[in-house]
Order: C-alpha cells, then structure tokens, then sequence
C-alpha cells in the first residue's frame, strides 16, 4: 500500500462544507475509544494523541504547545500527523500537521455554531487575533451570509494585522455580538456572564486544560450548554471543571454532544444563550485528517 503524503496543497480541495459532512457523518460511526498521553516542563506540552473509530481507521497525532515560541517568531504549535488502514493497520498517510489542526478545531465550532447560532446571526466578535481566530473567519463565513467581522486582542498590534475592525472595549463588543468566538491562552475569564445578551451564541475554543477557562461561572449558568464530546471536556477542561465544582452547573447540565441526536443540540428559540465547549479530542482530528487525505486523493 502506498502511503500519502499530504501537505498544505491539499487545502485547495477542501470546503468547510465537506468537513462538517464528514464530522457528522464520522460520530454516526461507532464511539470513538480515545487516549491521550500529556507531559509538562513549566509552560512546554507535550501531547500524544491517539483515536479509533471502528470502519474509519486509526489516527496518532503528537503536539508540542511551546507559548514561548512566539517571541523566538517561530509558531507555537507544532507535531505530526499518521493515518492508518481500519483493517490492516497498514500505514496509509502522513498527513500536514497545521492542516489537520486548523481544519479539526475551525471545523468543530463552525458545526456547533450551524446547529446553534441563529440563522439570521451577523455579527461577530473573535476574541483573540491568532492563527485560529484567522481560520474562523474563513468558516463563519461559509455558513453565515454577510458577517460582519470584529476582533479584541490583548495585543492590540496583533489584533490590528488580522485587517477587521478592532474592538476597544470587551464588554461593548460581547454585548453587540450575535456569535462570539474565543480562541485564547486564558488562565482567568475573559467574558463575563452579566454581559451576555439574548439570543448570542458563544463558541469556546481557547482552553484545553484544567488551569484555562475563557468564560466565568455565570456565563455557563446563564446558557444552554453543548460540547463536542463529554469524554473529552469533563473532568480535562477548566471551563468546565469550575462551574462543575463551584456548583453553578451540574454534568448534567451538558444538554448534548456531537454524538447525541442532532435535534438535541440544536437551539430552541432566538432567545436563548447557547455556549458550545471546543474540546478537539483525537477523534475529530481522525475525522479531519480522513476528510484531507480523500479529499487530498480524488482518485
């Protein structure tokens, strides 16, 4: 069997339409069994990633997360990509590691916010100006006609170069959003639930450890709340973990994940506040890279 390698090229051949296809097409597959192996040095992360879905194949995706990176102008997110045959177990592809990750986690908010976000949702406020914030505005912008774009960013200069309108007050943008996205480092809540107005949707995409949240216990209770799969979210996220803890929502009050009846994450009525947790578990990045290497493969 030949082995595909896949880089950026391929990205041509891909639509975030096909994508979000593919997502819901894989969770009508078999559960995914997952496993993920962490190691820490001070702020360095080393992330192994691995994912079965039964008649798809298998996937092992490593990540380094290395913040420092950014002022040595070298990106601070990097790894590696493998594919392998359902049946066989053959390797099938090395897949561009930054397409998987930008497609896998815009994709994933971006099916949230179909299912989730008003119809009618123009506005929207990316908080954060880094690559992912970059990649939401290519895929808010295939599913929601005429948006209008605004960022915030700690960095104003940073914010400045994504060329959108840049916010200059945090709580008078998340107030004037129809969808809000956040793609951050936070460590402390950025959004604040007394802000929040009816009928937004919010899309929470920056923390993926138990030390990060973006929104404050507030915000949760105030929203119907969805994520992408429990299994990757409660008890790994602290966007999850402190409200759990602190008693302002319950597990329970996780309404549905991608695997779930699709009728149950769905919106109920334009008045509603609805917050979906991005958690990006391996499963989704098997999903993704499966979609690339199809796509990358026409014949």
């Amino acid at each position: 069997m030949t082995v595909q390698i896949i880089g950026p090229e391929a990205e041509a051949r891909l639509t975030w339409a096909g994508l979000t296809a593919a997502l819901e097409a894989g969770h009508r597959r078999p559960r995914a069994e997952i496993r993920d192996m962490v190691l820490y040095r001070g702020d360095d992360t080393l992330l192994n990633r691995a994912a079965w879905i039964d008649g798809l194949g298998q996937l092992v995706k490593v990540a380094t997360v290395f913040p420092g990176n950014a002022a040595r102008q070298a990106p601070t997110i990097n790894g590696a990509v493998t594919l392998y045959d359902d049946k066989t177990g053959v390797l099938t592809a090395l897949v561009d590691f930054h397409l998987v990750t930008k497609w896998k986690t815009a994709g994933d908010s971006l099916l949230s916010a179909k299912r989730l976000a008003r119809k009618d949702a123009r506005r929207i406020l990316l908080v954060g100006a880094g690559n992912v914030a970059r990649s939401m505005v290519s895929a808010y912008s295939s599913a929601f006609a005429e948006p209008e774009f605004t960022v915030w960013s700690r960095n104003r200069a940073t914010a400045e170069a994504m060329g959108l309108p840049v916010a200059e007050d945090l709580e008078a943008a998340v107030r004037a959003a129809d969808i809000i996205c956040t793609a951050t480092m936070a460590r402390e809540p950025l959004i604040r639930g007394a802000w929040l107005q009816p009928g937004q949707h919010l899309d929470l995409i920056g923390a993926y450890t138990p030390a990060m949240r973006e929104v404050d216990d507030e915000a949760m209770a105030r929203a119907r709340v969805f994520v992408d799969s429990r299994a990757t979210t409660l008890g790994h996220i602290g966007e999850l973990i402190e409200p759990i803890g602190s008693g302002a929502i319950s597990e329970a009050d996780v309404i549905a994940d991608f695997y779930d009846d699709p009728a149950s994450y769905s919106r109920r009525s334009d008045s509603e506040i609805t917050i979906a947790k991005n958690g990006g578990g391996a499963h989704l990045d098997l999903m993704t890279a499966d979609y690339i290497a199809r796509a990358g493969n026409p014949s």
